[in-house]
């Protein structure tokens, strides 16, 4: 899956330190998360989708030749 969330993060003009301080979980969290390291529970997912104005689809899309 191609994660999507830096792209988002920066379009928005947002630190990985703010992302985090509005979703609640701390900078390192965001840059694991980013760097494919750390998968977010699901409520987490919905959050930085919504701060992100995307959904949850959106932030973790398939790429070409992925299992369903």
């Amino acid at each position: 899956m191609q994660n999507r969330i830096m792209v988002l993060r920066k379009d928005q003009r947002l630190s990985q330190a703010r992302l985090a301080e509005l979703a609640g979980v701390t900078r390192q969290t965001i840059n694991a998360i980013e760097n494919d390291k750390y998968d977010p529970s699901l409520s987490l997912a919905f959050r930085l989708a919504d701060l992100l104005g995307t959904t949850v689809d959106d932030l973790f899309q398939r790429t070409k030749g992925e299992h369903q």
